[in-house]
Order: C-alpha cells, then structure tokens, then sequence
C-alpha cells in the first residue's frame, strides 16, 4: 500500500461545551513500518465496521468547503500539510458547534491500492492497557484503539476524478439509529448518501432469488450458488471493496457466465454494473431446507418474517406469493 501523504493533528475538546484545542503537526510523517502497519490495520478494523453509508460530495459551498481544498491540494495549488490543516481547523470549528463531541487524533492520509487512490480520514482515541517492559515490569501503555472506530471516511480519489455519474465513491461510517452527535463529521466532510448499501444489497439478493427460481435449479444446485454468491460478496465487504455484478456472474454460473448479469438487465431491477455490499443483509441470506415424507421446503432465510411465516405453537408455516410454476401445477390439479 503505497502511501503518498500521511499526517495526525490532535484536536483537544472535552464534551462540556468547553472550547477545542486544536495541536497541528507541521510536517507529514515520514515513512516507516510502523506507519504501514498502522494505516493496515486502519483499513481492516474500517472494512469490517458495519453500518457504513456510500456517497457523493455536497456541491461545494461555504457550509462545505472540504472537496474545494481537496481538489486543490490533488491539482497542486497547496501541499498535503496545508490542506489538512486547514480542514482540521474547519473540524474544530463544527466539533465547538456541536457540545457532547470528544477531540482526538485526526489522521489524515493519501494512499493508493493497486491503481486506486484514496484519501482515509479517522478520528482517532487512544485506550489505556498494560505491557511487560525489557526489565519484566508490568507498566501502563497507550495504544490507539482501532477497535472502537465510530468516526472515520474513505474517499475514492480515482472514482471521484474519473466517473462524474458515480453516486458512491465516498464511504463513512453511519451513526445508528437515526441523528447521531457524529453527524458533524458527516458535515465535516459534505457527504450525502447517494446509495443506499443495504437496500442495493437486498435488491440484489432478490435479483438472484428470482433467477433461481426462473432457472428452476436443483435444491442442492441452488444451495451451492448461494453460498458461492454470499461469500464472493462477504469477501468483497470485507475488503472495503464493492460487488461487481459481472465478475459475481461467472461466480455464480461458470458455464454460463453472463447468465445472471443478463437476468439481472433483462428484468431492469435498477442496479449499477458495481454496488456497495452491506454484510448485516448478507449474514441474513441463508436457505433454510427441510426434507420429509414426500414434503421438500427450501427458501432463503432473509424471506422469513415477511413472505415466510413460522408458528412454532402451532407446528406451521405459512408462504405468501408462492412461485409461478407452483401455482400453474396447483391449478392445473384443481381443475382436473
């Protein structure tokens, strides 16, 4: 992971509605290994947090003047330091604004990953533990906690420049349940969400419920290319990265690899060709299968609780919308 740019200022502010103390580093960091290994465990701790948003810039503005000094700093008007520094100031300003916010380590870093380049903002808080010193002392240490990332962003520098009809190439972890404290970092950076990761997901994955049921696969058949569909997706959340309709066809039908990707055209479900994986929809599309005296059920378990229904007390299930090719032969045994 090449790094281009990396440097942290330290924004002091207790949440009292006292004033912040912004502590502003004049030079960027210099490369170490250190360095590295801090920026990749960043990234891993940012792919695995749940509850991401996918975005675009606000039209630049006075309220939001983040993508102005962006752009330049990327088109070469002012340096790396000049530029971050000025945007922890305005970070400052909004966390005054905003009385329960906490200060931290603002970090700030230019990086790129194959021929992507991309700019990570986190704030950053340290934890308290213990360590052995070389003397075999137990001694207090300090150590960034990544674990508890609640405020940070990616911007997809490459996909911002290059694709004027992208609506996701800034990420930012979301505050929960509803307006959050944190929102100000959302400001901070003037983001709007202008996809929404789980619904895109959940069309998807009805997108592919439909194919499998147009396809009228085999259960173990069926069963094989969903699971080869959730992990091609997991590994692709995992890794911060987003789901390729194309690629995630030849995945899921290697004989016929453009059969899904056609399906998924053909029936106009709205996709773009590339679309931001949520894991909490995925860890949800599993198929449930039962086999028994004559009697085989199977659906993906992400239909239970809306068209899937179980009454435990009552030892029953009940399924609404039942497949076409169902009611054709139900039909055709009633009229007989």
């Amino acid at each position: 992971m090449p790094i281009r740019h990396c440097i942290v200022h330290l924004i002091d502010k207790k949440p009292d509605g006292s004033p912040a103390v912004l502590h502003a580093r004049d030079s960027a960091l210099a490369e170490s290994q250190a360095l590295e290994n801090l920026l990749a465990d960043l990234n891993d701790s940012y792919n695995a947090k749940q509850g991401k948003a996918w975005g675009l810039f606000q039209e630049e503005s006075g309220a939001y003047p983040f993508s102005g000094w962006l752009s330049g700093y990327l088109d070469g008007n002012q340096d790396f330091v000049a530029f971050s520094r000025q945007a922890v100031e305005h970070l400052k300003a909004l966390m005054e604004e905003s009385n329960l916010s906490t200060g931290g380590h603002v970090l700030f870093a230019h990086y790129q990953q194959g021929m992507t380049d991309y700019l990570a903002i986190a704030l950053l808080h340290h934890s308290e533990g213990v360590t052995v010193t070389d003397s075999l002392d137990v001694a207090p240490a300090k150590h960034l906690d990544l674990a508890q990332l609640h405020l940070a962003a990616r911007i997809n520098i490459s996909e911002w420049q290059n694709n004027q009809q992208s609506k996701q190439y800034i990420s930012f972890i979301k505050g929960k349940n509803g307006k959050k404290v944190s929102d100000y970092f959302r400001d901070f950076i003037g983001c709007r969400e202008g996809v929404d990761a789980p619904g895109e997901t959940r069309t998807l994955l009805k997108a592919f419920s439909d194919f499998v049921e147009s396809e009228e696969l085999a259960e173990e058949e069926a069963r094989e290319k969903t699971s080869a569909l959730v992990d091609y997706a997991s590994t692709q959340a995992r890794l911060g990265a987003p789901i390729a309709l194309e690629e995630l066809s030849g995945i899921v039908d290697e004989e016929r690899p453009r059969a899904f990707f056609e399906h998924i055209r053909n029936k106009d479900y709205g996709l773009s060709p590339e679309i931001p994986p949520d894991k909490r929809t995925l860890s949800q599309f599993r198929r449930f299968t039962g086999r028994a005296e004559g009697l085989s059920i199977s659906f993906e378990a992400h239909l239970l609780g809306s068209r899937v229904e179980y009454d435990e007390a009552h030892d029953t299930l009940t399924i609404r919308q039942l497949p076409s090719q169902l009611k054709d032969q139900l039909k055709r045994r009633k009229d007989q």
